[in-house]
This record gives structure tokens, sequence and C-alpha cells, in this order.
């Protein structure tokens, strides 16, 4: 049984159609006290700054409150955040109200159990059981309640502030972050501030539009000309709802996911706190892999999405793991991906052993790897088309068995990513366009 509304990561969509509308939210809000709640309990609301979480924020609470469930609205933080302060605050579930990484214009609801953690599939295919159904209002005096409590994001400040070793602070750092207009403007800069560094922020004049605009980990030029421009020791940038981290060396360059990957699996073998095998994905790059095995690291591949990475790491009794992107899971401090935590985690490596974010990441050389997105129809599937599989031969025969090519679905957008990697620039290069060119006459021929 495959879902109607829950994607990879929740539900997200454009927001005015379906499913990123009110009249959807109220009853996503009904349906989900049903399951999460059927005897009241307590939520915590959170969102990133995109304009129309006003309004899904409202639609939300009516539909709790009126389940009979007591609500608390906590406004902007990051995603782990709320992961977070649902256990801390020891509520019945969380729920944020986020597109993550997407522009302004598309929002999504994602929920987290009492524990922090995500739904599983089964949950989330019991909540759309009930979306189709009326919206539960109880009787007067069994209502719910609703009160803001923002100022409880101090808690999670001083536990993203207590991952770092004891006693260690970050003084002699001059740090740029870049919030991307999103969730993590007002704790990154204050966490960061408050262990001692020097604080340059960008990205953190959100006016509910500029979210993941032209800023952020999917956006980091401006970062990368202003961190050598200041002088600045690293560079940050946060996603619009603060799960997911690049940073940036002296010298502009990108630090990525599996680089920061790599320095905390090699700081963690050394200090003898790396359990299981790294997880990464199929998507990670082929230097990664090789690096950690010549550290006699393991490492294993799961698909993309950062439940994948976790399922994998549970399976195997690991404790590290992580995406490109900058999804990464410290499961030593956190439950959830952590973008704060994780910049938070190798800024300890650098402080603790005196290198340079550039000297920790140049030991794992990058294959060159181009990923290209090709918009296609929901539902195209390039794996069965005969064209596009005898282009991923041709292009796999002219590497010799020297690359890597992964075509998949996007769990949030319309595309499908197709990732060449390989020995050689150029054939990498061409071979992503060949492909991605055969994908797009595909899909407009079905």
């Amino acid at each position: 049984m495959t879902h109607r509304y829950f994607g990879t990561d929740g539900v997200r969509g454009r927001v005015g159609k379906s499913p990123m509308t009110v009249d959807f939210a109220l009853r996503l809000a009904s349906a989900a006290a049903r399951v999460l709640s059927p005897a009241g309990g307590r939520v915590l609301i959170g969102k990133d700054t995109r304009l129309s979480g006003y309004m899904f924020e409202s639609a939300l609470e009516a539909g709790f409150v009126a389940a009979g469930v007591d609500v608390m609205l906590i406004g902007p933080l990051p995603t782990p955040g709320i992961a977070y302060m649902t256990q801390r605050l020891d509520a019945s579930f969380g729920v944020v109200i986020s597109a993550s990484h997407n522009s302004y214009e598309d929002n999504g609801i994602k929920f987290f159990d009492s524990t922090g953690s995500k739904l599983s599939d089964e949950v989330e295919r019991r909540i759309e059981q009930f979306i189709d159904e009326p919206v539960v209002t109880r009787q007067s005096q069994s209502l719910g309640r609703a009160t803001r409590i923002d100022r409880s994001r101090t808690q999670y400040q001083e536990f993203c502030a207590s991952t770092i070793p004891q006693g260690m602070d970050l003084r002699g750092f001059k740090l740029v972050v870049d919030c991307a207009n999103g969730a993590g403007y007002k704790v990154a800069p204050r966490v960061l501030a408050d262990l001692g560094a020097e604080i340059v922020p960008i990205g953190c004049s959100p006016n509910g539009r500029n979210i993941n605009d032209s800023c952020g980990s999917t956006a980091p030029e401006l970062l990368q000309l202003t961190v050598p421009g200041v002088r600045a020791h690293v560079g940050l940038a946060l996603d619009g709802d603060g799960d997911r981290v690049v940073m940036i060396d002296g010298l502009g360059r990108i630090v990525d996911g599996d680089q920061l990957l790599f320095i905390l699996a090699n700081a963690r073998q050394a200090d003898g706190t790396l359990k299981g095998p790294v997880v990464g994905t199929v998507m990670s790059n082929l230097g990664l892999e090789q690096s950690l095995a010549s550290r006699g690291i393991a490492f294993r591949r799961a698909q993309v999405g950062d439940r994948h990475v976790l399922a994998m790491l549970n399976a195997t009794g690991g404790n590290l793991g992580g995406e490109t992107s900058g999804h990464i899971l410290c499961l030593d401090k956190t439950t959830t991906g952590d973008g704060l935590i994780s910049a938070l985690q190798v800024l300890a490596v650098m402080k603790r052993t005196g290198a340079s974010l550039a000297e920790l990441a140049a030991p794992m050389p990058k294959y060159p790897q181009v990923l290209l997105n090709v918009s296609v129809e929901r539902g195209f599937d390039p794996s069965c088309e005969p064209q596009v599989q005898e282009a991923i031969g041709r292009v796999e025969q002219r590497f010799g068995g020297r690359g890597r090519i992964v075509l998949r679905a996007s769990g949030t957008e319309p595309v499908i990513r197709v990732m060449v990697e390989g020995h050689d620039a150029t054939l990498v290069k061409n071979g992503a366009r060949e492909i991605a060119a055969v994908v797009e006459a595909a899909a407009k021929e079905r």
C-alpha cells in the first residue's frame, strides 16, 4: 500500500494547490490527532519563516484544539529543534511546518513522535485513512487549549551548546553564519556567539519570501565570497529548516556533507567513539568510501533520505551517517539530522586538533560528480524506459568500470535526479548531459 499524501519527509507541495491548502491542513490535524493522541495530550508546533507558515499554523491549531489536543506554539525553530523540544516538553507528538530547502512558494507539514523520531510508514498510512473523514470537534468542555511558548527555544540553544566537549569554547574563531533566512536565523548565531566565537551573520533577515533565496546550503556562493573577504576561519550554511549544513574553508571552498562525514568519522575513530559502519547514500562520493576504507572504517550505502540512513544505522549499530547535501546524523549527540549540531562537532575537531577545515578535509579526494535535475510528470519511472537504459549502458561502457551512474526520483519535487561520477571530469559531464537529455525526451513522449 503506497502513501497518498506523505512523501519522503512529510507532506509537501506548492502552497494553494493540493495537498498544501488550509482545508487539507485542518483535516490532516484532525486525522493525526486521532492516531497520535486519541485521548487528548499535547502537540508542539514549530515552523520556518515562510509567509504561508502563519496560515498553516492557524489551520493545524484549529484542527488539534477541536480534537481535544492542547497546542504549544513555539514559532520559528529548526526542524531538529522541534524534534528535541517535543521530547523535552513531554509532548505527545510534534509538528513542523516547512518545505526545507525549497523556495517560499512551497511548504510542508511533517511529524515527530513523542521520542523526537519521524513517523513510520505504517503510522503515516493510518493517518491517511482518516484524512477524508469529517473534522472531529469535541464538546466545549473537552476542547484543547493553545499557548505560545516562544521563549522555550533557549532550551534548545543550551542543548546544542552542550554537544561539544565540556569546558570547550569557540574563542578565537571568526565564523560567517548563513541561516538561509530560515528557521535557524535566531538560534544559530546566538549559540555560536554564546560559545565565544566572533560572528558575521548573513541570511539572517527573513521577510517571509526570501528563505533559501540565493543563500543557505543550496546556494552558498555569497558565503564563499564573504569568508575570505572578512578573513574568517570558517563559514557555515544551514538550509531553510536547519537540518542540513555545508561549510566553507578559509579560502572560500565548499566542504560538503561527504567531506564533513569523513572529518567526523576520522575524529571519532581516533578518540574511540565511532560505532558500527559509517552510513552514506547511493549518492555519496566514491572518494569518501575509499578514504574510509583506507583507514579501516566500514562504510555502507543506504537509499537517499535521512530516514533510510537512520534505519541502516539502527540496523548496523552505527552512530554516524549522512548525505552529500549536508544532512548529517550524529546519533551519539541527537536523534535526527541537525545542521547546527553537526557544524559544532566539526568546529570541536578543529579546536581540539588545531587544524584548519581545509587541512581536515584534504585527505579525502573527491571524484568528479555531476548531478542534473530533469523535470518530469509525477510517476515517471526511467527504469521502465528502454532508451534511458540504453543511454546508461553507453556511458557506463565509456567509464570502463571506473564510474557510477544513479537515477532516482526526487521524494520532494517532480524531477528525476541524474548523478554521474567517475575518474574523468569530461566523461562525467558529457555522460550526465547525455543521459539527462534522453530522460527529458522520454518524459515528453509519455
